[in-house]
């Protein structure tokens, strides 16, 4: 999958949530988050656009810039890889350094044994 910048990834936040606006509108939408210049904003949508990350059509005289690669999509394959780097792919260590850190709060546990016990469900029809 494409490597997004982190600036990118900025740019791509809002593609995600308004997908189809120009790049005036992406300017506006930064323009409280960050002291980006106009052509900053331009040129990070030109380098997802090169990168296949963003796709535009023309309308008129403006451009409608609009995500290739899917949020969640995205998400998976960069929590994937973070893992990878600092777990060597194991999850655990890094859901024990949040427990640790008081970082979980009772949302977060019920939905890890939520996922737990979906997971465990499918374990379990796979080998019937």
């Amino acid at each position: 999958m494409t490597e997004i910048s982190n600036a990118e990834l900025v740019v791509m936040q809002v593609l995600w949530q308004t997908p189809n606006i120009s790049a005036n509108d992406v300017v506006a939408a930064l323009d409280n988050a960050t002291e980006w210049h106009e052509k900053t904003v331009k040129t990070l949508l030109n380098r997802l656009v090169a990168k296949a990350a963003l796709g535009f059509e023309k309308d008129g005289r403006a451009y409608l810039y609009y995500p290739l690669i899917a949020k969640q999509d995205y998400q998976q394959q960069q929590s994937r890889s973070f893992v990878e780097r600092l777990f060597a792919g194991r999850i655990t260590p890094l859901v024990a350094g949040f427990a640790k850190q008081n970082k979980l709060n009772a949302d977060d546990v019920a939905q890890l044994k939520q996922l737990i016990a979906h997971w465990e469900q499918e374990q379990e029809q796979k080998h019937d």
